[in-house]
């Protein structure tokens, strides 16, 4: 029979058997399973409900369940869930008393108690991982603090910048991707255990100390809500989408600056395939498959948004497959966070193809804005100065460090001679001093910054 089967003449029907089971996904929660079911059993021992005797039988067994699964003696199948299952191998393992366990549980508390253990640990490694990346990038930052690129807006020349400059705007996307996380732990790390099925208990159980020994800093204050709430798992999904998607947009701009039209950048061959046809590919596939598992984490969030969207409270039994939508993301942003960090480390820069590139397409051209604005210009007036010089230049295929003083005095008697020292890459990206431009001055200071920031967090 069952462990809750006293209800029940029939016996469950094989294929509803096998349709209900959760534990060929749920069973890598054993750990926090037992985790809780071992405070549980100290709790029940503390106020009395079971004796000290029982309480040490008890611990032992767990603690024999969980080496046996970690040593791969005990295999799980066909059991309906993790809970249940270790349940039921501790009751084979230790007799009367593991029927004592559950007393003042439900499925419903101790599901959700497992599920913010295991999400409490998953969100304190992928803040370990977005640690590793910022420092990554700052490496990069250093290495390349001299290169000048184009900047793009509408992936059209816009301004020179600093290659470093560029980089840290991915610092500060993964900053902001760690504050959301850090939110999400602190939502996370509410013990929901105690509050039962739905209505608490009457028995005198202790959840402050039950917090005490799982070391969370709050205690649900609600138990419908705290069985029926899975807001913290969407926030976690909602989080690392986020996340998927900067690592997304990053991955698109390695793809587009390490082709061949580009070549900006090299990614190191072993982040790198061939092609089964032509010999001479050198496919970017690590940038592109993260790209593409964002869409999947995308999938995620709408699997489980689509999944509570209807359902009334409290505890429903749609709500198992949360568990498929967390476990999908959790795997998939380490993985994605972890090779990137490698990926990153493998970039070369082509810093003659960027400069190249930064000197073409007139993207000093706000910089003769800016100038003329200096000699007293209004900024309308001079941006339709300058526009209608850009024109020109290109008509006559014209750089416009390479027009005379006399074609330039054409569009505005502003100009003098001291324009053409303007009109360098250096001088252009060393004079955006505004804080937070991309003056090499105010890049090593943000690197510096960051730096000490990472430190201090850690």
């Amino acid at each position: 029979m069952k462990l809750w089967g006293g209800r029940f003449k029939k016996e469950t029907h094989p294929k509803a058997e096998k349709f209900l089971s959760s534990i060929s996904f749920d069973q890598r929660l054993y750990a926090e399973d037992i985790e809780g079911s071992i405070a549980q059993a100290k709790m029940l021992a503390k106020v009395e409900i079971i004796s000290e005797e029982e309480k040490e039988t008890i611990v032992k067994g767990l603690e024999e369940i969980k080496e046996e699964i970690e040593k791969g003696k005990l295999k799980f199948s066909g059991e309906e869930d993790i809970h249940l299952a270790i349940e039921e191998h501790l009751t084979k393992k230790i007799g009367e008393a593991a029927g004592k366990l559950h007393t003042a549980r439900s499925r419903n508390d101790q599901v959700a108690l497992d599920m913010r253990l295991f999400l409490r640990r998953k969100i304190k490694d992928i803040l370990a991982l977005l640690v590793t990346f910022q420092q990554v990038i700052l490496g990069q930052a250093e290495k390349n603090i001299q290169v000048i690129m184009p900047g793009f807006t509408h992936l059209q020349h816009a301004q020179p910048i600093l290659f470093s400059h560029h980089l840290l705007s991915y610092f500060y996307m993964l900053e902001r991707d760690k504050k959301r996380l850090e939110g999400c732990l602190e939502r996370v790390n509410v013990l929901p255990l105690g509050s039962g099925a739905i209505g608490g208990t009457s028995l005198p159980i202790d959840r402050q100390y039950l917090a005490n020994l799982l070391d969370f800093p709050k205690v649900s204050p609600h138990s419908v809500d705290a069985v029926s709430d899975r807001d913290f798992i969407i926030e976690f999904i909602a989080a690392s989408s986020i996340i998927a998607m900067h690592l997304s947009r990053f991955s698109e701009e390695l793809i587009l600056w390490s082709s061949t039209e580009f070549d900006f950048v090299s990614i190191g061959e072993d982040f790198c395939t061939g092609s089964s046809l032509m010999p001479q590919k050198k496919n970017p596939d690590v940038a592109e498959v993260i790209r593409g598992k964002t869409a999947r984490i995308y999938g995620d969030l709408i699997q489980i948004l689509v999944l509570l969207k209807g359902l009334p409270l409290a505890y429903n039994r749609d709500m198992q497959e949360d568990k498929t939508s967390l476990f999908d993301c959790v795997d998939n942003i380490e993985e994605m966070l972890s090779i990137f960090s490698e990926m990153l480390k493998s970039l070369s820069v082509n810093k003659e193809k960027m400069e190249f590139e930064a000197a073409r397409g007139y993207l000093l051209a706000t910089d003769l804005v800016e100038y003329l604005v200096k000699k007293g210009v209004p900024f309308r007036e001079a941006h339709i100065s300058v526009g209608k010089l850009v024109q020109f230049a290109e008509e006559k295929k014209k750089l416009l460090e390479k027009l005379t003083l006399e074609e330039l005095k054409a569009f505005s008697y502003k100009f003098e001679s001291d324009v053409y020292q303007v009109m360098n890459l250096t001088v252009s990206v060393n004079s955006k001093k505004s804080f937070g431009g991309t003056a090499p001055e105010n890049v090593k200071k943000m690197i510096h910054q960051a730096r000490e920031q990472l430190r201090n967090a850690g």
